[in-house]
């Protein structure tokens, strides 16, 4: 059980809902109701240091465009009354944007930054093209305590169901050519260079196309990017995979390992274990895409393979 989240059910149990049966009794079963989109409390992972900012006790209210239009303005006016009054809310004008009353369409539009039929459930493969994971896990976090109507939850369970299988496929090719490139040959040639800042940038890099690749061959999105780590441990639960992305970020620069060292394309330079780790990441992955029948052939540099996983025309 999620604390956040459960807080937040208790104050629309405990108030959200009496105000909506007694004020909107013939709107009741068309408001949804529940707390999804941008915050930490949203995916569960509030604490102490997150709550300097855009924190306090709120739910969303969705309806269509049309019922905004018949009584919105009446039901946000009251929303907004009963949090001004309700102890320890703390709401602050950002959070405000976050929380009460909202048109189904807007909520996933500015969250998915896309104009998307979510009222009629329906997203193009075009259109998923567009999107950005981030933003897809920000849309279908939390939960939904309420929605008679099934709109809101129609079109969470249309993103929830996952990319198409061209959307899939290609986005697995892209992170696996920016993870051979930034950390299977460009880290290479910039610690040759002696530019470790550059290294560290292509380290960086690497780690976020080897989380991004787990997630997408898991079928899960990854959330905002201070949260993907915590995520991962979550999804990795044999913790191997996560042990290493770890090891990775917090490995020395070993600048002693180049001395003298000549860039070659097809040797690798083990004396780095930041090299090593490398290699060892993209093997897990490997694994991974085998037996999920993506590949036909194993090799460590993970720009082979991107032929193998893109759709085929």
């Amino acid at each position: 059980m999620n604390e956040v989240i459960e807080k937040n059910r208790r104050f629309y149990e405990n108030q959200v809902k009496g105000l909506i049966h007694e004020q909107f009794p013939e709107y009741e079963d068309r408001i949804a109701v529940g707390i999804a989109g941008e915050g930490s409390d949203c995916f569960g992972y509030d604490d102490e240091i997150s709550r300097d900012h855009d924190f306090g006790t709120g739910v969303c209210l969705w309806i269509t465009e049309a019922d905004m239009e018949r009584f919105g303005e009446r039901l946000s006016a009251a929303y907004n009354e009963l949090t001004d009054s309700a102890e320890r809310s703390y709401y602050t004008e950002r959070l405000r944007e976050r929380r009460g009353v909202m048109t189904i369409h807007d909520f996933y539009s500015d969250i998915l930054h896309l104009d998307v039929d979510a009222e009629h459930g329906r997203l193009s493969e075009d259109e998923w093209y567009h999107l950005d994971h981030t933003c897809l896990k920000t849309a279908v976090n939390g939960e939904v305590f309420r929605d008679d109507a099934g709109i809101f939850t129609a079109f969470r369970e249309l993103l929830l169901g996952y990319y198409p299988d061209h959307v899939w496929r290609t986005r697995i090719a892209e992170q696996l050519h920016k993870y051979a490139s930034a950390l299977q040959v460009n880290y290479a040639r910039c610690m040759t260079r002696e530019d470790t800042v550059a290294a560290e940038l292509c380290r960086a890099q690497g780690i976020e196309a080897a989380m991004e690749l787990y997630f997408l061959l898991k079928r899960e999105y990854p959330p905002y990017y201070k949260w993907t780590f915590r995520a991962l441990k979550e999804l990795d639960e044999e913790g191997i995979f996560t042990a290493k992305i770890k090891e990775l970020a917090e490995e020395k620069l070993n600048k002693d390992a180049w001395k003298g060292t000549r860039y070659h394309p097809n040797r690798q330079n083990y004396k780095d274990r930041i090299v090593s780790l490398s290699e060892e990441i993209a093997s897990e992955l490997e694994f991974i895409m085998q037996d999920m029948g993506l590949i036909k052939t194993r090799s460590r540099y993970l720009e082979v393979h991107v032929n193998d996983v893109l759709p085929q025309k």
